[in-house]
């Protein structure tokens, strides 16, 4: 089996699936190796989706979380990167066809790098019947992340992502001036991150 995965797949696709095991058996480290080395990528192809940079931050946390959440349900018939480009594309399909946004602005598939083909599924613009079931998904995996968060952070957070207001309206609801809006929601965001990288019990 081993010899088979050597002609199939990357050196480095066989450092993921390393780095799988590890995590799975606990090692956060291996978590945090994961992210480090796919968390760029990611962000920028939901960045070409979304076209706004703190969406395309949401969305990459939501999906990292995602992913490693099922991380011991990955089977190594295909890449880790392929399988995590698809649980962030679908994610990101799910927020747009929610916001009815029209920002997708990429092709129906692309390679990973390791030359395999990741399809892209975009479906009409009606709703999936399952929409309610991943809007409460979503909200349960990010309410993990807020209890934990310090308590000057947590009300911030909710207004974004549960009530889903915009920045400048945060600011409003708060009386709190724009920039420290922006500001203390790109450190909880971090903080958020430091959580799905390095503690897995977060997830």
């Amino acid at each position: 089996m081993e010899e088979l995965e050597e002609n199939r797949f990357s050196s480095k696709a066989l450092e993921d699936f390393r780095l799988i095991d590890n995590a799975v058996d606990g090692d956060d480290k291996a978590f945090a190796r994961l992210m480090q080395r796919y968390k760029r990528p990611v962000y920028h192809m939901i960045l070409k989706m979304v076209r706004n940079v703190d969406d395309a931050e949401d969305l990459t946390i939501e999906s990292f979380a995602k992913a490693f959440r099922s991380l011991h349900r990955f089977k190594k018939d295909f890449t880790f990167s392929t399988w995590l480009f698809r649980i962030a594309t679908n994610n990101t399909i799910d927020f747009i066809r929610k916001k009815k946004l029209n920002t997708l602005s990429i092709e129906n598939s692309f390679t990973d790098d390791d030359g395999q083909s990741v399809s892209i599924d975009v479906e009409d613009e009606n709703l999936d019947p399952q929409e309610e079931a991943i809007r409460i998904q979503k909200a349960e995996l990010i309410q993990v992340f807020v209890d934990k968060l310090p308590p000057k952070y947590q009300k911030l957070v909710r207004l974004r992502y549960f009530h889903e207001l915009s920045y400048e309206e945060i600011a409003e609801e708060l009386d709190a001036p724009l920039g420290t809006v922006k500001a203390q929601l790109h450190r909880a965001r971090e903080l958020m991150f430091d959580m799905v990288k390095n503690k897995r019990d977060h997830i």
